[in-house]
C-alpha cells in the first residue's frame, strides 16, 4: 500500500531506478504526467455513445455523490472546495435500463459509481449461460479493478433499472493524482475499500458454498 502512494504522489523508488521500459502493468504509465498530444481517448467515449448516455448537471450529480458517500470517511474528510475540484475531475450521467455498461474480457480504462439505481454484475459462462455475481446498488463501484490493475473486465455490467452514475477514467484520475494528491488518494482509497468489502462478501459466500457441500 505504501508504495502505492508512493507511485501517487510522485516519491522517488527506494533504488532510485525508473520502471523498467517494458514493463505493462498499470503502474508504468499510470500517474506520470504525458503531453497532451499523446493522452488516449478513454474507451468510455465509445460505450457512452452505445448505452445512450446523457450528461447530467454538475451541481447535480456532485449532490447524488455527497448524497451516497457522505458518510464515507475519506470523502467525508474533504471540505466543500475539494469536493468540487474532486467533482470537475468526474462525469456525470444518466443511463436507460437494459444497457450494457461494461462487457467481460474487454480492456477497461474506467470505473462507474453507481449514484442511483442497480446494476448486475455477471460473469458469462463458457456454456453461455450468465451467472449473478452481484447487484450494485447507490454508492457502489465497478469496474474498479480494471482501472487500476490495467486489465481484462472480469464480469459484464448492465443496468437493471434507469441509473445515474458518475465516471471515473483513467486520465482524468492520472490528471487529479498529479495537480491534486491528497484528493487523489482519496479517491483511491474509497474505491479501494469498497473493493475490499465486496471481496470478503464474496469470499464468504464461496467459502459458505465449500462448507455446505
Amino acid at each position: 500500500m505504501k508504495s502505492l502512494f508512493d507511485r501517487i504522489i510522485g516519491a522517488p523508488a527506494a533504488s532510485g531506478k525508473a520502471p523498467a521500459a517494458d514493463d505493462e502493468g498499470f503502474f508504468s504509465t499510470q500517474f506520470m504526467e504525458r503531453p497532451e498530444s499523446v493522452r488516449a481517448t478513454s474507451a468510455w467515449t465509445a460505450r457512452a455513445l452505445v448505452v445512450g448516455a446523457h450528461s447530467l448537471a454538475p451541481a447535480v450529480g456532485l449532490a447524488a455523490l455527497e448524497k451516497v458517500w457522505g458518510s464515507d470517511h475519506f470523502f467525508a474528510a474533504l471540505d466543500g472546495i475539494e469536493r468540487q475540484k474532486l467533482s470537475e475531475c468526474l462525469e456525470f450521467v444518466t443511463v436507460p435500463a437494459g444497457r450494457e455498461l461494461m462487457v467481460q474480457d474487454e480492456k477497461g480504462d474506467y470505473a462507474l459509481i453507481v449514484l442511483n439505481g442497480v446494476v448486475a454484475v455477471d460473469r458469462l459462462q463458457p456454456a453461455g449461460g450468465r451467472a449473478r455475481l452481484a447487484e450494485a446498488r447507490d454508492g457502489d463501484v465497478i469496474g474498479e479493478m480494471s482501472l487500476v490493475d490495467a486489465g481484462a473486465r472480469f464480469a459484464s455490467c448492465v443496468t437493471l433499472s434507469p441509473c445515474t452514475l458518475a465516471v471515473v477514467t483513467g486520465e482524468a484520475l492520472d490528471d487529479l493524482s498529479i495537480e491534486e494528491p491528497r484528493l487523489g488518494m482519496a479517491m483511491l482509497a474509497s474505491m479501494a475499500r469498497r473493493l475490499s468489502l465486496r471481496t470478503r462478501q464474496l469470499s464468504a459466500r464461496l467459502s459458505a458454498l465449500l462448507t455446505s457441500g
